[in-house]
């Protein structure tokens, strides 16, 4: 026995260890420094691989470290090629996102792969990942796997290829396009190198399915890759096109062994009915279990479903509504079928199914004619996963998408799932965005039951189970938490174990736990183990008997329904702490013994019974089920009713009998007989008091009462004694009268508090004080009580007796009132009148208030109000107090005749029976409301306006007697007086804003009054968009709406409010509400509200409310309050940088939002992010913040406290760091002294000499450093004066705004080269062709055939070589020729290209044979070299648009406007402010900046501001003008110069201004052109604009001939600077050698205004140059596709070097194009070029030249200014050149079938807007100049010959110019 029990000791101590307690138990953890990417599972052992950004983790199944690796950060940059090497000088330091990990067990091998070194993949050991078996950088760009993209999502899965017999292990990846991968979007990956192929190649080459590279048309995100039934299945969203931006969710299926992707088949998944849960975040693979697979079965939605199916589950977020997401569920059996459906129509029957096109090619353009109609019916089932000649890739159209209806929504966004099924029941796992798990029973109505929380962020989309499915790992972003899927131990009784609902979890009844049915032995048998989800424990249905008295014992028979099947179990009862032995009768009824009488407890007070816990127990103390046995007390009965205690004990449910002798309560027994027993149920048999009378006692006055008595006979000769509680604990005796009739002399009772009280009297036996049954109850009444006057007395029920008693004024019982009852009531008396002032009209209710005024309403017979009669309304009157009436009109006035004095006021009178009357002392006055006007006048349509109308005497009537309305919309009445209020109702009309409506107000039902002012309903206020989208629980955060309409809201609240759902318990209606901060028309400002930090911010709705108009903010997010740690350090040092550790920040606040105090300072924030807060602490030591600190002089803490919103948390203490301070003393002595005699002897002895000195020296470092200072501040303040003055022009520049030239005026300035104004007589300008009417038919048709000529290869190349050969086919000929063909061909670019392609390989042949590559498209003398510059016109435009147009343009107004801000000669064509030295103003030019207010004539009042200056010409002032009245219009559309007058009006009369006139001042021979300041025009002076009908010269208006003649002498002019005469020249030549270095020197000072515009627009020339150099956005493929040609040809040859390719490069594309445009931005933009600005633009240009080239520029002091402008940049832009190339090198390749598909598009976008037919006319004016000797050159020709080239070119020349032939 003893070794027994030391046995079981043992037993529990080892449970004990094994399974520790839960609530001490802690669930394993992982930690990561970094975020987790991904985290994979190896099933066979259980381990887990974690990848995260720099770190590849292994961990045991315990979350316990194994292994570790770091995998980053790594030198690589995205622009480079691996390997990364030093010539790679972009490379730097990258994280290495982890974005791919594949177990692969057979080999114990882990697949990892990354983002740096563009998604390269290595091998490393399954059993210690630190070992590295594989991993190459060099093998190119078939081994990049992965994305360098962070935001790109990688999916995966292992699988097989069969090749040549051999079955390979590979691996399919799934990945999204980043502009630095490979565009395959399905790859398949080999992990062995074979033959050609390497380790990690991509051993299928199937362009179908790869991404577009230069149109990101579909913006993939995989998240998830599994296999099925030799299948792959991938699960996607991406947007359906070009310009749909709306994700939708596909699953795309291929065999595993496909070699060529031939099977590969997209099909939409659309979740929910409307498709609204668009977006895919995380999918799962599992069984459904037999319940759930039984419902969907049933739902008909699935087909059939069995319990062994694979379901495919996933979760959605919604673009529509982005605060809900829903998991929606997929058969795959389903998706076969569709799937099998879709490829089934295109294979058999054209792509159609049920008469409608259901399936497209996903990546190509070619849909309609993908499918065929003439294969057999079963080529879906013989070519299961498809062939080489069938169509591939399809996808299913949007139509035949798979929908799952019914999906199981949430508030938040689900981000992963992991489906589990328990007991044939499936529990999916649903990871959130806030970094809880919902556990959602998956049933026909889907339960959540459950929540794990992880206390991370957002949960990883790799949600996994253990190895035994008894846990999961839930990963957020830092963390791994391995929870159990269950906690059914956690519940200890068998309610809160059914109370869980979880469907892990059911009650073990044998064994008294909640446990899954695994864990439960018998859980086989019936009623053994409970499920939880039943909501059933096992309970006592019914006791037999019922119920026992306390005072006896018995056995006791417990019937339990569902108790189990008992076997050898031994049972017990427990009643209380009494426990005996139990026997099971009928399976179902256990037989108990109850306690014996000793044992009850005793009976609580205030009740007959004691309730004692029942338990049943099996096997020892295990609770099967427990109730409650009632054991009664009929001795306690009486304590019900002590006035009755025999009736009270014989009616109990108990049974109980009364004997009357003994006055005691017991037990019923039948063996007790006798007339003093009463037996249970005969109340009627008790002693007892009963029938009082009367039943009414007055108050105040004694009344004897009489009574019955009944069954007294035990009581004969007995006193008697009567009392109650109002009897104030005295007692009268009873007097027995006869029989059994008694009566006692009454009482004298007080009470006041009611006009009546029920009286309960009891009766006692005098003898014993024992009471008997009395059943006396009386009522007691009050006459005074509610009865004032003597109506209301009268009006009193005659039972009572009550009378008016004059004497004491007051209602009292009649034999109280010595004075004889009046026979009548007083007059009425009037105390008050309400309202006091009517309208004219009557016809509104007046109350009357008052005393006898009548018993009943026909007493009432006359109400007079200011004379005029009163309706009585009958049905609303008050006994005596109260009348209401209804007045009529006012009297009218009389004829004015009469003697009579009409009045609109009056008292009330009121006349009553018997004639009495009552005059009111208050006046009734009728009167007229005027209501007058409306505040405000206008608001939203939705209504809750609050309108305040005001006026005069508005106050007439009551709130209840008048009525608003606006427009017939009711408005509520809010506040009734001098002004009323109302809320507006909702507008019901159409038509938003309204008209004009009317507000009437009506008083009473007769007087309607308009408001004169009216009210209009406008638009409701609209929210745009508001910022930021997040806040604490604590709120307080600041949160700006924009929108419009804001102005008009009265009322405007941000509300949080709770959302209710199924498992919410909390259903109470909570708001958390914050009033705007601030408001103006377009945006509000609130601060969020604080909310209850104990509700789950998941469960939060914020709403807007502006009046009447509610807004829900869907993706407003409440998140937990951050979490501070405890500070690592808190000495402040002289850094003064506090570093702040925590989690969340981030979540809900910014850097410039947050703020933190050191005591009462406060401190900068210079960084937040989510873990952490930098802080910059005040320099020097604050006061605290706290008064008991401030009094705690020797404790240097102070508080460092931070602020976020409404939070406020103290983070700890800190303290300076205070330095010990060598004393001074020291210092002084020491050192100070010897250093100043030391310094003072030396200034004394060097003085005198060098005094002179030091003073020249002084004054020349003086002045250098003021021209050094001032050149660095004109720069500073030039700059930030054009960047405000600039910011007009360019904060809305868009495509719009930017006057961009349409394609046919840009190629015809790019091809023909017009001058800057655009004026050319050529006829591809003109358009025109002189060709006789009646030939024109003929012209044409010869034209076409012509056309296709030259659509012939041989005959175009013959063409341009016979041409080039001839000596007068000069460059200019070339180069107009080229134009002419691109022109021509421009409805070909392909052919085009292939044409130039051609002549380009010539032309390099030619020039690489004759050793000089160099010099190769170096110059435009080649028709070539000349189309080759127009192919890059065309290909570029779109670009230019796009990207490069808006920093080129801002250039050109940015140099336009810095050169017109100073003085320009507008003879000399220089500028003060220039960047071309040989245009730079030499004299310092005074001038002053004016501002003109200018009026248009004939163009309305208004003004324009236009700054000009004094110094003007008065062109340049009409040019400056124009362009500041005219700035919308492009240039060409603007009035010119000359076709405009400005006339000055100083006075009254007007002053034409022009450049030249009578006026005009001369110096010798030289006449100085007017200027503002010549005709003394002054600041904000008006000037008028107007148009002149004819361009005539200014002397042509003139009228004196001789004043013609005096201005047409000589053009002898100058404007600021007069050119140097022959007087001047001579001069000069005498002056000496000193004069003229001190006029070159100053010459030279003027050269620091080029540094000070260089600096001020250096911005814009970064802008541009980055534009245009810049391979990381978008690259035209043009550009790409025309280098590789240029390096894949010299790779051919040997002498081609890399300089050489770099010039190739330069003079193709920089050089040919860009310095073009960029010297001509007139080529581009609708703009006017002015020689001083193309000056400029010169020296940018020639800066991009020298950029572009290898060689290096030695720089001296002789070389041009323009060179060393930009010397210092030079080097830059060199690099940017060289990144340039190196960036187009390592992007993916352009094929020549996406360019041509790209050039098509051109073709067919602008060819119709190109003249060919002209430009087919000018090339033939080419081939007829040279026809024979093109004729000639056909027939030496065999390849001519044979097509007959000849005999087409003499059948063309024949039609056109009748030219005779060999025909």
């Amino acid at each position: 026995m003893m070794e027994q029990r030391w046995l079981w000791l043992f037993a529990l101590v080892v449970l004990a260890t094994l399974y520790p307690s839960p609530s001490h138990g802690k669930n394993p953890e992982f930690n990561s420094e970094t975020l987790i990417n991904n985290v994979v599972a190896n099933p066979r052992t259980g381990k887990l691989y974690v990848g995260a950004v720099n770190a590849l983790y292994q961990l045991n199944p315990n979350l316990e470290k194994e292994s570790h690796t770091d995998t980053g950060p790594k030198r690589d940059n995205k622009q480079c090629t691996p390997p990364i090497t030093d010539t790679c000088d972009k490379a730097e330091d990258t994280d290495n996102h982890n974005k791919l990990l594949l177990v692969h067990n057979a080999k114990d091998v882990l697949v990892v792969c990354g983002s740096v070194f563009r998604g390269i993949c290595s091998l490393r050991n399954l059993s210690n990942v630190e070992q590295q078996l594989y991993f190459s950088d060099t093998k190119g760009e078939k081994s990049y796997v992965a994305s360098a993209e962070e935001s790109v999502s990688v999916v995966g899965v292992m699988s097989y290829f069969t090749k040549d017999k051999d079955n390979f292990t590979v691996f399919l990846v799934g990945k999204g396009y980043g502009s630095h991968d490979s565009t395959k979007l399905i790859s398949t990956r080999i992990l062995q190198d074979y033959g050609d192929w390497v380790v990690f190649d991509s051993i299928i080459e199937a362009s179908a399915v790869q991404a577009n590279p230069f149109v990101l048309r579909y913006l993939h995100d995989f998240r998830f890759a599994f296999k099925d039934g030799g299948f792959v299945y991938f699960v996607f969203s991406r947007t359906l096109g070009v310009q749909d931006t709306k994700n939708f969710t596909f699953v795309s299926r291929m065999c595993e062994d496909d070699q060529g992707y031939y099977s590969y088949t997209e099909l939409q998944l659309n979740c929910s009915t409307t498709n609204k849960y668009n977006k895919a975040q995380a999918a799962y693979v599992a069984a459904p279990g037999q319940a759930l697979a039984d419902h969907m079965t049933k739902s008909g939605q699935y087909g059939a479903v069995s319990a062994s199916d694979k379901v495919l589950f996933v979760t959605f977020t919604s673009d529509e509504d982005p605060s809900t997401s829903a998991m929606c569920m997929y058969p795959v059996r389903s998706i076969n079928a569709r799937l099998v459906k879709i490829i089934d129509a295109c294979y058999s029957h054209s792509g159609i199914i049920n008469d409608t096109s259901a399936v497209y090619s996903p990546y190509s353009s070619k849909s309609e004619e993908l499918c065929s109609s003439n294969s057999p019916k079963n080529m879906a089932e013989r070519y299961k996963c498809g062939a080489e000649f069938l169509p591939s890739p399809l996808a299913s159209k949007a139509e035949f998408a798979l929908t799952a209806g019914s999906p199981f929504v949430r508030k938040g966004h689900m981000t992963a799932v992991a489906v589990a099924v328990e007991m044939g029941h499936a529990v999916a796992f649903l990871g959130t965005a806030t970094g809880e798990v919902l556990k959602v029973h998956l049933s026909a109505h889907p339960e959540m039951y459950g929540r794990a929380s992880s206390e991370g962020d957002k949960v990883n989309k790799n949600l996994l189970f253990d190895s035994s499915l008894q846990h999961l790992y839930i990963t957020t972003e830092k963390k791994i938490t391995k929870v159990p899927v269950q906690a059914c131990h956690m519940k200890t009784d068998c309610h809160s174990c059914i109370n869980l609902k979880d469907p892990y979890c059911g009650w073990c009844v044998l064994e008294g736990k909640c446990t899954r049915k695994e864990d439960c032995r018998r859980s086989e048998e019936e009623n053994t183990w409970l499920w939880s989800p039943n909501q059933q424990c096992v309970e006592i249905k019914a006791f037999n008997p019922p119920n026992l008295s306390c005072k006896k014992t018995r056995q006791v028979e417990i019937t339990i329904p569902s108790l189990p099947k008992l076997t050898s179990d031994s049972l017990r009862c427990v009643f209380g702490l009494i426990i005996n032995d139990a026997v099971v009768n009928n399976r179902v009824q256990v037989t108990c013994s109850l306690p014996d009488p000793d044992e009850i407890p005793p009976t609580p007070d205030q009740q007959d019974y004691v309730s004692v816990p029942v338990k049943v127990l099996v096997n020892g103390d295990i609770e099967v089920t427990s109730g409650e046995y009632h054991f009664y007390n009929c001795a306690a009965t009486v304590r019900k009713n002590q006035n009755t205690p025999c009736i009270a004990c014989v009616t109990s449910e108990w049974g109980c009998q009364w004997n009357a002798q003994d006055h005691s309560c017991s037990d019923n027994d039948d063996n007790v007989h006798g007339d003093h027993i009463v037996k249970p149920q005969q109340p009627g048999t008790c002693p007892q008091f009963e029938s009082p009378d009367p039943l009414l006692i007055p108050v105040g006055y004694k009344i004897p009462i009489s009574f019955q008595g009944r069954n007294l006979n035990s009581y004969t000769g007995r006193s008697f004694a009567i009392g109650t509680e109002l009897m104030k604990h005295t007692e009268e005796e009873v007097t027995q009268e006869q029989d059994l009739h008694f009566k006692f002399a009454g009482y004298e009772f007080a009470y006041d508090k009611q006009q009546e009280v029920n009286v309960s009297f009891h009766i006692k036996d005098r003898d014993t004080e024992r009471k008997i049954d009395s059943n006396l109850t009386v009522v007691l009444y009050n006459c005074s009580v509610g009865r004032e006057d003597c109506s209301l007395c009268k009006h009193a029920d005659a039972i009572y007796q009550c009378v008016w008693c004059a004497t004491s004024h007051s209602c009292v019982y009649r034999e109280l009132c010595p004075s004889p009852q009046p026979a009548q009531c007083p007059n009425p008396e009037i105390t008050d009148i309400i309202p006091r002032f009517g309208p004219l009209n009557g016809r509104i209710s007046v109350t009357i208030k008052g005393s006898n005024m009548g018993i009943k309403k026909e007493d009432i017979k006359k109400i007079k109000v200011a004379g005029v009669d009163c309706v009585h309304q009958e049905d609303r009157y008050s006994v005596s107090t109260s009348v209401v009436c209804e007045i009529g009109p006012a009297r009218r006035a009389p004829p004015s005749d009469l003697p009579f004095e009409p009045t609109l006021s009056g008292e009330v009178e009121i006349e009553v029976d018997r004639g009495r009357k009552g005059t009111s002392q208050v006046i009734f006055t009728y009167r007229d409301p005027k209501p007058l006007s409306v505040e405000p006048v206008k608001g939203p349509a939705a209504g809750g306006t609050v309108v305040t109308i005001s006026g005069e005497d508005l106050d007439t009537a009551t709130k209840d007697d008048i009525a608003v309305t606006v427009g017939g919309v009711p408005c509520d009445v809010l506040s009734f007086g001098t002004e009323i209020t109302c809320k507006t109702g909702r507008y019901r009309g159409q038509k938003v804003p309204s008209d004009p409506l009317t507000v009437t107000v009506k008083y009473g039902k007769n007087t309607t009054k308009d408001v004169p002012m009216p009210y209009q309903y406008s638009e409701n206020p609209k929210i745009t968009d508001y910022s930021p989208r997040a806040s604490f629980i604590c709120g307080g955060r600041r949160i700006v709406v924009l929108g419009s309409g804001f102005d008009q809201i009265q009322k405007a609240t941000m509300k949080v409010t709770l959302f209710t759902d199924e498992f919410s318990q909390d259903t109470a209606p909570e708001e958390f509400v914050e009033d705007a901060l601030s408001k103006n028309d377009t945006i509000l400002q609130f601060l969020s509200p604080r909310v209850n930090s104990s509700f789950d911010p998941q469960s939060l709705r914020i709403f807007l409310q502006l009046d009447n108009v509610v807004e829900e903010l869907k993706s407003f997010d409440y998140h937990p309050d951050p979490v501070f740690h405890k500070l690592d350090k808190n000495i402040i040092t002289e850094t003064s940088i506090i570093i702040v550790n925590g989690r969340g920040f981030s979540k809900g606040m910014t850097a410039k939002e947050a703020q933190a105090f050191v005591g009462d300072a406060m401190c900068h924030v210079n960084i937040l992010q989510d873990d952490k807060l930098i802080l910059e602490a005040p320099s020097t030591k604050p006061k605290s913040s706290s008064k008991r600190q401030r009094r705690d002089t020797t404790n240097d803490l102070l508080h460092l406290t931070v602020k976020f919103g409404y939070g406020e948390w103290i983070v700890g203490s800190v303290y300076y760091d205070g330095k010990d301070g060598i004393p001074l003393a020291i210092i002084i002595p020491a050192v100070l002294v010897p250093m100043l005699l030391f310094i003072a002897v030396s200034v004394y002895c060097y003085r005198r000499k060098s005094q002179q000195a030091e003073r020249e020296y002084e004054k020349v470092k003086h002045q250098l450093e003021n021209l050094e200072e001032s050149v660095r501040d004109r720069c500073k303040k030039e700059f930030t004066d054009l960047m405000i003055e600039m910011e007009d022009h360019t904060s809305d520049l868009s495509e719009a705004r930017i006057p961009f030239l349409d394609y046919k005026t840009y190629t015809d300035r790019n091809f023909f080269l017009p001058s800057k104004d655009g004026a050319m007589n050529d006829a591809m300008i003109t358009e025109k062709l002189q060709i006789p009417e009646a030939r024109k038919a003929i012209v044409f048709q010869a034209l076409n055939q012509f056309s296709n000529l030259l659509n012939s290869k041989t005959f175009l190349i013959n063409f341009i070589h016979t041409l080039e050969s001839r000596p007068d086919f000069n460059a200019r000929s070339r180069g107009y020729f080229a134009s002419l063909l691109t022109v021509a061909l421009h409805g070909k670019l392909e052919y085009y290209t292939d044409i130039m392609r051609t002549l380009l390989l010539d032309l390099m042949n030619e020039h690489v044979q004759n050793k000089n590559p160099k010099l190769m498209l170096r110059r435009s003398e080649t028709v070539v070299e000349r189309m080759l510059c127009n192919w890059m016109s065309i290909c570029l435009y779109q670009f230019l648009r796009d990207t490069a147009g808006e920093p080129l343009y801002k250039l050109f107004k940015a140099l336009k406007h810095q050169v017109e801000k100073g003085p320009v000669d507008a003879k000399m064509k220089k500028a003060k402010y220039t960047l071309n030295d040989t245009g730079l103003l030499g004299d310092d030019v005074e001038y002053s900046v004016l501002t003109l207010q200018v009026l248009v004539h004939g163009e309305g009042p208004d003004v324009t501001p236009v700054k000009v200056l004094n110094c003007d010409t008065i062109s340049q002032v009409k040019e400056k003008i124009i362009d500041q009245v005219y700035r919308n219009l492009p240039y060409s559309q603007r009035p010119k110069v000359e076709s405009v007058a400005l006339e000055w009006r100083p006075g009254s009369t007007g002053q034409i201004l022009s450049d030249l006139d009578l006026t005009s001042q001369k110096e010798g021979r030289w006449k100085r052109l007017n200027t503002l300041a010549h005709y003394n025009v002054r600041d904000n002076a008006t000037l008028v604009l107007s148009r002149v009908l004819h361009t005539q010269s200014f002397h042509q208006n003139q009228d004196n001939y001789e004043e013609k003649n005096a201005l047409l002498e000589d053009d002898n002019t100058f404007h600021l600077v007069r050119p140097a005469d022959e007087i001047d020249e001579v001069k000069s030549k005498r002056g000496s050698m000193k004069d003229k270095g001190m006029t070159k020197a100053i010459t030279e000072i003027y050269l620091t205004r080029l540094l000070s515009v260089k600096g001020t627009l250096q911005q814009f020339v970064d802008d541009f140059f980055r534009s245009v150099l810049c391979s990381s956005s978008a690259v035209p493929p043009a550009v790409k596709y025309f280098f590789d040609f240029l390096d894949e040809q010299a790779l051919k040859h040997d002498n081609v070097d890399e300089e050489t390719l770099h010039i190739w490069k330069t003079n193709s594309l920089p050089l040919r194009y860009w310095v073009n445009i960029l010297r001509n931005p007139h080529f581009i933009f609708d703009v006017h070029v002015t020689e001083v600005v193309e000056a400029s633009l010169h020296v940018i240009s020639q800066t991009f030249m020298d950029a572009c080239t290898k060689t290096e520029h030695k720089l001296s002091r002789e070389s041009p200014s323009n060179k060393l402008l930009y010397a210092k940049e030079i080097s830059t832009y060199k690099k940017m050149v060289d990144d340039y190339y190196k960036g187009i090198r390592q992007m993916v390749p352009v094929s020549d079938q996406d360019m041509n598909t790209h050039l098509a598009e051109v073709s067919r976008q602008h060819t119709d807007k190109l003249n060919t037919q002209v430009a087919l006319h000018q090339l033939y004016q080419y081939a007829s100049k040279y026809y024979d000797v093109i004729i000639q050159s056909l027939d030496e020709d065999p390849a001519a010959q044979n097509k007959q080239l000849t005999l087409r070119l003499q059948q063309i020349a024949a039609a056109l110019e009748n030219k005779v032939t060999d025909l």
